[in-house]
């Protein structure tokens, strides 16, 4: 998170996952080794250290003489460094872990991923797998996020047409009180922007509009837009992942969850182990835990809380199972999404939402 925000969001996570350490985009986090070390693990990752801090220990516990170091990025900047790397052939991590999985594809088409085969790898399904050169390991749907103390039931929205009609029919009541992401500063907020534009362009060009119209508050992070809730900021929060979101609603029981019921857009947080990873069989090792049955069952229960197969989170409004009823709508990790990282039609798309959000029409 930014240091910037570093009073809101304490609000929100600095309690969250049992963990005293919070750390900033950039920081290094260090987990020694539970026996004498003879590894270590370099993970370079957009994920906050106190969500991923439960998978790095239990892996351990699989590993115990491997220390974990793991350095915290936006993903943009995780993107840049990783290409830059690439490009002149030196390592930058040991593996990477990104929510904005377009990035991952794109540096897997430029020749800068490393191919995993295994019998976890297997496991995983089409939709979250790309030549084995990056796996989803995640089941992220984009959620609306309320502040349940400042929203009455009738104003919560539980599609995005909903969402758009609020705004266009309590103006005053939510101007300056909408929240999502910058997409220009956030990969995986942009990711999802773009996703949301093809996968229902007449509604998202409603809600778009009904946003340039409400002072909409853009945050380059869950972490802060969910801080701009805990204090009173923000009302409404649209696009946020439902780990965050369920990890800071388990602190603060005014913060209320909803599952969009016309679609809601899943993201597969996805790990590419880099071509001149400089511990490369150390990382296969990690993204097989990922993969694993334990290790799925650890992200669940303590960093991500949804899952492809399983119910919803206790509390959440939404179908009792998202992928049966309908509504989830993945996001493939694969050539496809090579479209939102070609760099004419990514700052297009940026400039337009920009100028409509950043600039609100009168």
């Amino acid at each position: 998170m930014k240091v910037s925000a570093l009073t809101a969001s304490l609000v929100v996570l600095g309690l969250s996952w049992a963990s005293p350490v919070l750390a900033v985009e950039g920081e290094q986090s260090f987990l020694p080794a539970l026996q004498v070390e003879t590894e270590r693990l370099t993970v370079h990752g957009v994920w906050d250290f106190n969500a991923i801090r439960p998978i790095l220990l239990d892996f351990q516990q699989t590993a115990p003489n491997v220390a974990v170091v793991f350095v915290d990025y936006v993903s943009n900047d995780l993107f840049r460094e990783s290409e830059l790397a690439c490009r002149e052939g030196r390592p930058h991590g040991d593996i990477l872990l990104s929510s904005s999985v377009d990035q991952l594809v794109k540096l897997a088409n430029d020749g800068c991923a490393s191919p995993h085969h295994s019998v976890e790898a297997q496991k995983v399904p089409d939709w979250a797998n790309w030549r084995e050169e990056v796996y989803g390991f995640a089941f992220e749907p984009a959620v609306f996020v309320y502040d349940g103390a400042r929203v009455p039931p009738e104003d919560v929205p539980r599609t995005h047409d909903a969402l758009a009609d609020l705004l266009r029919r309590k103006p005053d009541l939510y101007r300056g009180r909408i929240g999502t992401y910058d997409i220009q500063a956030s990969g995986v907020g942009y990711l999802l922007a773009f996703n949301d534009a093809r996968q229902a362009p007449t509604v998202y060009g409603r809600l778009i509009e009904s946003l340039s119209r409400s002072d909409t508050v853009i945050r380059c992070c869950n972490s802060e837009v969910l801080g701009e809730i805990a204090s009173g900021n923000v009302r409404i929060a649209y696009n946020i992942l439902g780990s965050y979101a369920y990890a800071a609603s388990r602190l603060n029981p005014d913060i209320k969850i909803v599952i969009p019921r016309d679609y809601t857009l899943i993201l597969s947080r996805g790990a590419l182990i880099p071509a001149q990873s400089a511990n490369r069989v150390l990382a296969e090792r990690f993204l097989d835990y990922l993969l694993s049955d334990r290790g799925q069952a650890v992200a669940r229960e303590k960093s991500f809380f949804f899952s492809e197969d399983g119910p919803l989170p206790p509390g959440v409004d939404g179908p009792a199972a998202l992928m049966e009823s309908g509504i989830g709508r993945p996001i493939r990790i694969g050539p496809a999404l090579l479209a939102a990282q070609d760099e004419v039609q990514r700052q297009r798309f940026i400039d337009d939402w920009m100028a409509l959000i950043a600039h609100p029409q009168p």
